[in-house]
């Protein structure tokens, strides 16, 4: 879980945070992920070379500008052998315990060799990591939640 400070150029003419700006929350979390927490578990090699192949969003609800950051829940979906697929929730979660999603999304990645140019194949030590943060039952984009 990450929280993203919210910035007053996030907002569009319609007074809520633009639809583009949650690719930008979204990299937050998953570098977050993947560049932070990942390596302490040992998957280095992660942080040195991981490329987008494609996002997919469902917006829920409106997110309006206000100083307090929001919440980013982020899993992993799969492991396959040259990619692994990512989850993510916008949200904001009250005292209560009830929850205000602004967005669920998903973002393939695959890993690859910077020095080479070229994409590589999950190796086992981060094919571990990764699976440490696998949740298969996680909400998905496009899909009603339960």
């Amino acid at each position: 879980m990450t929280h993203v400070p919210l910035r007053w150029a996030d907002m569009d003419a319609y007074g809520h945070v633009n639809n583009v700006v949650y690719l930008r929350y979204l990299q937050e979390a998953r570098v977050d992920m993947l560049f932070v927490h990942a390596p302490k578990q040992g998957a280095e090699q992660l942080a040195e070379g991981v490329v987008v192949a494609r996002h997919e969003i469902s917006y829920h609800a409106p997110l309006h500008y206000r100083a307090e950051p929001v919440r980013v829940e982020t899993w992993v979906r799969r492991v396959g052998n040259s990619s692994f697929d990512l989850g993510y929730e916008v949200l904001d979660v009250a005292d209560d315990g009830s929850r205000t999603v602004y967005a669920v999304a998903s973002s393939v990645l695959v890993p690859y060799d910077l020095d080479d140019a070229h994409p590589r194949r999950v190796a086992h030590e981060e094919r571990l990591v990764l699976e440490s943060f696998l949740e298969l039952d996680g909400p998905e984009p496009g899909k009603a939640a339960a």
